[in-house]
């Protein structure tokens, strides 16, 4: 895919369900129904991406089944089983200013507002309270820490987030 139709991960198909080629959907959006506001999505196993089309779907326990076009039997339901679903990056939706996703943090570069630089983004956890930043040290950090973890908290810690110079700067001090 070109760098423009990057895909994004946000559910996986589990087994089939029933007999007439439904299958279990285990969605990975905040809002777990908010999966279904992508069509189509990209199926993917081993490295190779389908496109299929969502025909109906319902929730069913503590989860969803789908249906898709031309998946009618429970035997072409079964090659699908535990295969990734993504959706193409240009049909996520437009964060408010202010907003972003997580995976446009990552690799930013953090900075203390008076200006130590701290690393750089590495990943986000979510914590229940807050997301953290996972934040890799400069190899020179003068403070021998490799790792960092930040709390995302924008009324206190997170001072500005300049996605154009990708750089965040953070009320933070380095010696934590």
């Amino acid at each position: 895919m070109s760098q423009e139709n990057t895909s994004i991960v946000v559910g996986k198909l589990g087994a089939p369900y029933g007999i007439k080629g439904w299958l279990k959907v285990h969605s990975f959006t905040d809002d777990p129904v908010g999966i279904f506001d992508f069509s189509p999505w990209l199926i993917g196993q081993q490295g190779k991406w389908q496109s299929l089309a969502v025909v109906d779907w319902r929730r069913h326990s503590k989860g969803f089944i789908a249906k898709f076009a031309n998946i009618d039997d429970r035997d072409q339901a079964v090659a699908y089983t535990n295969a990734e679903i993504a959706v193409v990056e240009a049909q996520l939706p437009e964060l408010p200013q202010g907003e972003f996703y997580w995976r446009d943090l990552i690799g930013m570069s953090v900075v203390t507002d008076k200006g130590y630089s701290l690393g750089t983004v590495d990943d986000l956890m979510e914590t229940g309270s807050n997301d953290v930043l996972v934040v890799k040290a400069n190899s020179n950090d003068g403070f021998g820490q490799s790792e960092r973890l930040i709390p995302y908290l924008t009324d206190s810690v997170i001072k500005n987030v300049d996605a154009d110079a990708r750089e965040i700067t953070v009320d933070w001090d380095p010696s934590f």
